[in-house]
Formats: structure tokens, C-alpha cells, sequence
């Protein structure tokens, strides 16, 4: 069985019901809402509008849309940043890096060079993706890169604006 994380309220919830100023894009099934964490500027999420917690637990509407959605704001994301990629991910569980008991899947312009560290593993192994090849993440730093990549509101709403603006029509 997978593990999931606790987190009651579940924030992502509280952000699609107590923050509407989050949210770059609605679907019927999904919204797309900023990262609290900008690890690179203009990450962001697509979330279910219903809570569920993992991939398995998607209906198939709600499975194409997360794919219509992500696809949506990476043109956006492409748009607004000229990201020399586009990372998209997602955890299921404990054991996969999930923090947050709510299915999200990350929607990530990448630039060279910048600080994932606790981010996705293989970026360890592209030259000029994070850190050098062959370093090992030190997991002592994590606490102050978080602190490092947590943005103020005034400035994440921003972002959110820029976002928007380059939706496609």
C-alpha cells in the first residue's frame, strides 16, 4: 500500500478555496495554481479540484485534463520565461517525494544551473542542470534552500499575472 503524507488541512485545498490569487487557470476538473517554493521561477502546479491524493485515484476525465492543463501552462511558461526546458513530474507517496496528500503535477521551466537540490534526483546527472555530476545531495542544506526559494505573496501574485497573460487563447 502507499504511503501518503499527512497534512491536515490539506494546503492545497485551503490555497484552491482561501487563495484564489494562486490560481493561473481553471478547468472543470483541475486548477493550476503557483508554487509556494519557486526552486524556478514560474513553477507551478496543476491540481485536482477534487481531493484525491494519488495518480491511481484519477478518473480518466480528470487524467486528461491534468495532461490538457499541463501542456496549457507549459506553452504559457515557454511564453513568459523562454526556459532553455520544461521539467514536469510527479509523486506518488512518501517514498516518492510527496509532501502534500493532494495529486499535483508539477509544471517546471528550467534554466541552467539553477539550486533544485531536494528536487528531482536526475538533474544530479545534466551538465549545468543543478549540481555537478557525481556530487551527492547533501541533505543538511535543505532547510535553508526552502527558505531561500519561499516567495512573498506580493511577489508570487505577480508571477501568477505574468503567467496568465501568456495563456493561450
Amino acid at each position: 500500500m502507499i504511503e501518503l503524507p499527512v497534512r491536515d488541512p490539506c494546503d492545497l485545498c485551503v490555497a484552491a478555496r482561501d487563495e484564489p490569487w494562486k490560481i493561473i487557470d481553471e478547468g472543470e476538473h483541475t486548477l493550476t495554481v503557483i508554487n509556494p517554493w519557486q526552486f524556478e521561477t514560474g513553477q507551478c502546479c496543476v491540481i485536482t479540484r477534487r481531493h484525491v491524493a494519488l495518480l491511481l485515484d484519477l478518473t480518466a476525465e480528470e487524467c486528461a485534463e491534468v495532461m490538457t492543463a499541463a501542456r496549457r501552462v507549459a506553452h504559457a511558461l515557454v511564453a513568459t520565461y523562454r526556459p532553455l526546458g520544461i521539467l514536469t513530474f510527479q509523486n506518488n507517496g512518501v517514498y516518492s517525494g510527496q509532501e502534500t496528500p493532494h495529486f499535483h503535477f508539477h509544471v517546471v521551466p528550467r534554466q541552467k544551473g539553477s539550486d533544485w537540490g531536494i528536487g528531482p534526483p536526475q538533474l544530479a546527472t545534466f551538465d549545468g542542470a543543478g549540481r555537478e555530476r557525481g556530487t551527492v545531495h547533501d541533505a543538511g542544506d535543505d532547510a535553508r534552500r526552502r527558505e531561500r526559494v519561499r516567495v512573498p505573496a506580493i511577489d508570487l501574485s505577480k508571477t501568477v499575472e505574468r503567467i496568465r497573460s501568456n495563456l493561450p487563447a
